[in-house]
């Protein structure tokens, strides 16, 4: 049935457990949700209703009184009253009117009053072109301002590096304390009230502590808060090209939407993926981009003359020779692939080398981790759930993972899980849950069960019913004693205290009482037996007939992909270059000495007479390197990534690198930079092994993958293929207002550039293309004829805060088994031990600097820490070391006695400032993951035992070279 209204789909089904029922809108029928309130069932039924302070992930509270419509009694009230339908509940056969004269000119002159204080600076605001106040003023016809008096006015903050404040913009919406309080936990920013004036910001000026302080840009309906990253290269948002794509800074797989303008990264937004990230990123994903136009890009081939020559310039020809000789002389040649590289690119790799040549580029210890967490995904019957599903979850426990700074979007999802249990009490007072301020009074401060056992504190503590700390075995015999406790067959814990004990009754008493119970670790803390823990805990549960979810957080965004190809770790690759029958070694998109132990590294990259590295960013490898030639970014290529709930899910090239004109004119680059696949494909072809590898496209290259790699059979399906077209049109990449490319280049040439070609997807760069709803999986950009913010979105949903028309992106490839009998894990570990003289260093995770891209964005590493070594208050008086005061660390197997002077054969020696973390057990000491440091000291393996003592100036001197 087609309906009279434009834009309006009278056959929407509303997919969820609730009632379908039928309500009257301007005497017409229409299905709805029974219960849910009217503001979302008009905008999912396609009717343009303004609204500002409700949310779809927010609720309603009904403070800005936009969505006025009105309601009537029954079919003879023709009188009827004003409701706001974000206040009201759609039941069966109410009537209301949107197109009523009295609630347009309610809704009118709402907006009018609101815009009395706005400023008229549209043409000068960064959110000018997709606000959503301009959207709705639009949409109530408000032309004209009548108001002459003074506006009032504010100061602006400073919030930190990352965020924007211009306070005289504020409409009173409440959508930023709502969501940065209420939804996102954080307590630093707040609505400050003095009389008839309200201030949104901080007690004082400072950055904002919440990792999910960026979303407040894409939140906030006028332009209070905008992208701070943006104003530093600026362009107007219908000048930026973008292009579907995922986020590439830890294992989640969040769904973005990068834009580009004049060959540079300009910003990137959350892309909604209901099943995933829905419609929030942490900062991290939000402002790590910026590495894509980093100072250390590679942006043409290196090499290195005669083998001790510093590393030069070449040409693409020139590289492609050079590897063609040194891989046609007969030696053989291993690959080092990378969990940061798309799939098609590490099969490209092991298609080059052969499979047994093929090495994951990861230790041995992250190697195991990573093939036991597959092995459990696999095999167990816990199915691993979305973040969506994460969310629904009303009993959590969390076992050895720092979630706030490994996996970010998983905190912030833990932090809406909390809140199950205690609405059942709102259901049972007849409170709907879209009655967000209702709910939360009658909740208060009751939360669900989410028990916490990490090394140290985390972000999350404060959602936590009890934290548990301690070393990973006492991590790990927890696990095994709430294993225990919910199935007395799974193995026993003996000498268990009888606080652990209680404890672990505890939390099995409370998985077993949830409806959907969620286990929750991962490689954070860098144990085997964590892991395999939390592995009897879901399965104890199912066991017992609860259908428990088994969530891992895996470092890295294609950790999973990596692993499902197979190969050896770094220590096998090694081994296998000491045996003297390779000498050629490959490296993908990996920095090895983040890996490892920096002198394995630097026996392995001396073991081989030829080291070519294949990635996008100058590092300690490629340093080493004899052959660096230049991949593309996410930004700059196509893929396909799996995360960490085993969905493979496609990331497309938002722009071609050196493609702009003046590389042409002027004698640039173009065409330098390419996939790491092209570059992988280039060499076979340079050694007459082309067709081997005869790969046009990407299609090709996965399609090869998924036939050679048991069970990747689904990557074929996580977007369409480049063929696809929409009545024989692409989708593009630019929007129609997008300032052409003449106009982009005028002032070097007035002819019009060729449109780069794209083989490998169905977008094209261009303005040009279908104009309507692309397959979810192909969105560029949320856009909708009157909705020129995020808040189109709506017209790309089945019903308004539901999946995405056809389906949320992405296709799963791990599925649990159902109804077998699985064997436990039974290697319980040994409780903690204090060693004499020696201290257990831990890792501590940091959302700010621990991730190996993002810190090359400049905010990032303003918000990053330095390396320091956390203590225990007790432990740093027994070493004699205050906070702030430098110690000195010995790490490495022998463990020799500290002796002045630091001899040269001790490998491992540092110096760091103090923390003290009261967190911490004594005899362990703590040390941050990742962080940028000379000496090797992001690629040392935690956990292991060192020795600590209290620094000597006349050391620091004498071994400089360490600090």
């Amino acid at each position: 049935m087609k309906s009279a209204v434009p834009g309006v789909n009278t056959a929407t089904v509303c997919k969820c457990e609730a009632k379908v029922t039928t309500i009257h809108i301007d005497d017409r029928p229409y299905p709805a949700k029974d219960g849910e309130n009217l503001l979302q069932e008009c905008l999912s039924l396609g009717f343009n209703l303004p609204y500002f302070c409700w949310h779809p992930a927010l609720g309603s509270v009904g403070a800005c009184r936009q969505c006025a419509i009105k309601q009537f009694k029954n079919e003879e009230d023709k009188r009827g009253k004003v409701v706001m339908a974000c206040m009201t509940a759609a039941k069966d056969g109410i009537r209301i009117s949107i197109d009523d004269s009295e609630a347009r000119e309610f809704r009118a002159s709402v907006v009018e009053w609101l815009m009395v204080d706005h400023p008229h600076d549209c043409p000068v605001c960064d959110e000018g072109g997709e606000c959503h106040l301009q959207d709705m003023t639009v949409m109530n016809g408000h032309v004209y301002r009548r108001y002459h008096g003074r506006k009032r006015t504010f100061h602006n903050q400073d919030l930190g590096p990352l965020v924007n404040h211009e306070m005289n913009r504020c409409i009173q919406c409440y959508r930023c304390t709502r969501f940065y309080r209420d939804y996102a936990g954080g307590r630093d920013f707040d609505a400050l009230v003095l009389r008839n004036q309200v201030y949104f910001g901080r007690y004082q000026d400072g950055v904002l502590e919440s990792e999910f302080s960026g979303n407040l840009v894409e939140v906030c309906p006028t332009g209070v808060f905008t992208d701070k990253t943006l104003k530093r290269h600026y362009t107007r948002k219908w000048d930026l090209q973008t292009a579907p794509s995922v986020c590439v800074h830890c294992g989640l797989g969040c769904n973005t939407i990068p834009g580009e303008r004049y060959g540079t990264l300009r910003r990137i937004r959350n892309r909604f993926n209901g099943a995933v990230n829905g419609y929030f990123l942490c900062d991290r994903g939000r402002y790590g981009y910026d590495f894509v136009n980093s100072r250390r890009r590679i942006r043409q081939p290196l090499l290195r003359k005669h083998g001790i020559a510093p590393l030069q310039l070449a040409s693409k020809r020139d590289a492609l020779q050079l590897l063609g000789e040194i891989l046609s002389s007969g030696a053989r040649a291993i690959g080092i692939g990378s969990p940061r590289a798309s799939i098609e690119a590490n099969f490209a790799l092991r298609t080059l080398v052969g499979r047994d040549q093929f090495y994951l580029g990861l230790s041995e210890r992250d190697s195991r981790l990573l093939a036991s967490i597959l092995d459990i995904l696999k095999k167990g019957p816990a199915r691993t759930p979305s973040l969506h599903e994460v969310e629904l979850a009303d009993a959590v426990l969390v076992l050895g993972e720092d979630v706030a700074n490994t996996a970010p979007r998983l905190g912030l999802a833990l932090r809406q899980a909390v809140r199950r249990q205690p609405e059942k009490m709102a259901k049972k007072m007849g409170i709907p849950l879209w009655n967000d301020h209702a709910v939360r009074e009658a909740v208060q401060e009751e939360r669900g069960p989410l028990f916490i056992a990490t090394v140290a504190d985390t972000r999350i503590d404060d959602i936590a019913t009890r934290t548990f700390r301690g070393p990973p075995e006492e991590l790990a015999r927890l696990g095994f004693a709430v294993a225990h406790a919910l199935d007395p067959s799974a193995p026993q814990v003996s000498d268990v205290s009888n606080t652990t004990q209680a404890l672990a009754d505890a939390i099995a008493q409370k998985l077993k009482a949830a409806e959907r119970p969620l286990i929750i670790s991962g490689m954070g803390c860098g144990d085997r037996a964590v892991v395999e823990a939390a592995a009897n805990v879901a399965w104890a549960l199912c066991s017992t007939g609860h259908a428990a979810g088994l969530c891992y957080a895996v470092p890295e965004c294609n950790s999973l992909g990596a692993v499902m190809l197979g190969g050896g770790s770094l220590e096998n690759a090694l081994e296998a270059l000491d045996d003297g029958a390779v000498d050629t070694l490959i490296i993908l998109e990996n920095d090895l000495y983040r890996r490892t132990d920096a002198a394995m590294v630097d026996r392995l990259l001396a073991a081989a007479r030829n080291v070519v590295v294949v990635d996008h960013i100058e590092h300690a490898t490629s340093a080493k390197a004899d052959v660096v030639v230049p991949a593309a970014t996410f930004a700059e290529a196509d893929g396909t990534l799996l995360n960490n709930e085993g969905r493979a899910q496609r990331f497309f090239q938002v722009f071609v690198p050196g493609n702009d004109i003046k590389d042409d004119i002027w004698g640039g680059i173009a065409g330098d930079i390419q996939e790491s696949w092209r570059w992988l494909r280039d060499i076979m072809v340079s050694v007459g092994r082309g067709d081997e590898a005869r790969w046009p496209s990407l299609d090709d290259v996965t399609a090869a993958c998924a036939a050679a790699i048991p069970n990747l059979e689904p990557i074929l399906r996580a977007a369409p293929p480049a063929a696809f077209r929409i009545e024989g049109q692409k989708i593009p990449r630019e929007p129609h207002r997008y300032s052409g490319r003449t106009a982009m280049h005028a002032n070097v040439s007035i002819q019009e550039p060729e449109q780069p070609g794209d083989p490998d997807s169905p977008l094209s760069f261009s303005m040009e293309g279908y104009p309507g709803h692309p397959p979810p999986s192909l969105i560029p950009r949320f856009w909708a004829p009157g909705w020129n913010s995020v808040q189109a979105l709506n017209k790309f949903q089945d019903e308004v805060g539901g999946p995405l028309k056809g389906g949320d992106p992405g296709e799963r490839l791990i599925e649990p088994l159902q109804g077998k009998k699985v064997a436990y894990f039974q290697n319980v570990p040994a409780g903690f031990k204090l060693r004499a003289g020696e201290w257990l260093l831990l890792p501590l995770h940091h959302i700010f600097g621990s991730e190996e891209l993002s810190i090359l964005a400049p905010p990032i590493a303003e918000l990053s820490t330095e390396p320091y070594l956390a203590l225990n208050p007790d432990d740093a008086v027994d070493l004699r070391l205050a906070a702030g005061d430098d110690a000195q660390l010995l790490f490495g197997p022998e463990l020799m006695e500290i002796s002045p002077g630091f001899p040269e054969e001790i490998p491992r020696a540092y110096w760091l400032p103090v923390r003290l973390k009261p967190e911490l057990q004594r005899g362990t000491a703590g040390l941050p993951v990742g962080l940028p440091s000379p000496g090797g000291l992001a690629g040392i393996g935690l956990p292991a035992f060192g020795k600590i003592r209290r620094a000597r100036k006349e050391n620091r001197i004498e071994e400089g070279r360490h600090e």
